[in-house]
């Protein structure tokens, strides 16, 4: 493990405590001008650090930089199951995951990113992904599962998503079928889950779930193709301390909760309590037509049961819906 490495994780796990540069040096066995390169690096990488004569560094308390560590030591019995691979930049966490998956590598990879140059939504839509106001993760999942229950997976991504929303944030987190993450009536999170299938045998051979969250608004605003749709977790609001981090391992350790017991369905009626389509009309998009209908219920599967304006009902599995921006 690199010099700054190593100091990086001494500093995470002792946030806010004064280390000095001969300690480090000691306790790395490396040179002091080593440990002072190794802090410079970090604060070009965004970290901030107090820096004062007779004390040391610390790393201050709002440095909010995503990083291994600094998401390790929130996954408490978590913390060594997973392989966290963090990037500053990244074209898009579910391409390259998928790259990495068709490679054979393993269940529990991770891939998280402060900002993605390609990233991707539904409908072969472009995710805006912007740096440092976001988060974007992806998990890579081998489940024993057939492809029609693969829909579990997205849904129970996005109740472990809305959770630790509302416990860093206290704002009521809502999730549009199937997909979407609202807050105050706006888009905060987009989902989208990939999966390849063994032809034979019907079943999944991966699943990949990809999650990117809006933290904070742009500087310069949301393109305006989706400014009246799209909002951020804390907009007008200052975040709380290493928000990025603990947002990313709440959907980690709670999103596994769920995994390792999907049969359960354990995150159904979570989901059922955060819809903020049934009992609404809303425009059914797909097949290339939209269709006004009223959502009437989710069933045990997760799929949308609707009703349309000829009297008709249909059961969802796929597609997307939409609903006016504003919701009570």
């Amino acid at each position: 493990m690199a010099v700054k490495d190593e100091i990086l994780k001494i500093f995470e796990q002792d946030k806010g405590v004064f280390y000095s540069g001969e300690e480090l040096a000691s306790v790395l066995g490396v040179s002091r001008n080593a440990v002072w390169k190794a802090v410079r690096q970090l604060e070009a990488d965004g970290y901030k650090f107090d820096a004062v004569s007779g004390k040391g560094y610390r790393l201050t308390e709002d440095s909010d930089v995503l990083s291994e560590f600094g998401i390790r030591k929130y996954l408490g019995s978590y913390a060594d199951k997973f392989d966290l691979k963090i990037y500053k930049t990244i074209s898009s966490t579910n391409t390259v995951l998928k790259e990495m998956a068709a490679k054979g590598a393993p269940e529990g990879t991770i891939l998280i990113a402060s900002e993605q140059t390609a990233g991707r939504g539904r409908m072969n839509r472009k995710f805006y992904s912007p740096t440092g106001t976001g988060l974007y993760m992806s998990f890579l999942l081998r489940p024993q599962m057939n492809a029609e229950e693969s829909l579990f997976i997205t849904t129970a991504a996005a109740v472990a998503t809305a959770r630790i929303i509302e416990e860093v944030s206290g704002q009521k987190a809502g999730i549009k079928w199937v997909n979407d993450i609202f807050v105050n009536g706006k888009k905060a999170c987009g989902i989208l889950t990939e999966a390849s299938f063994d032809m034979e045998s019907g079943r999944l051979e991966y699943a990949i779930p990809g999650i990117g969250i809006n933290i904070t608004p742009p500087q310069e605003g949301f393109p305006d193709e989706i400014k009246d749709v799209a909002t951020a977790v804390f907009d007008g609001v200052v975040p709380p301390q290493d928000v990025k981090n603990r947002i990313a391992a709440g959907i980690i350790k709670y999103f596994t909760e769920y995994y390792e017991n999907l049969p359960q369905h354990a995150f159904f009626d979570e989901y059922v309590r955060r819809s903020v389509v049934v009992g609404r009309d809303i425009t059914v998009i797909g097949r290339g037509e939209t269709r006004p209908a009223r959502a009437l219920a989710i069933d045990a599967n997760c799929n949308l049961i609707v009703r349309y304006e000829d009297g008709t009902e249909d059961t969802l599995s796929s597609g997307e819906v939409s609903i006016k921006p504003k919701f009570e």
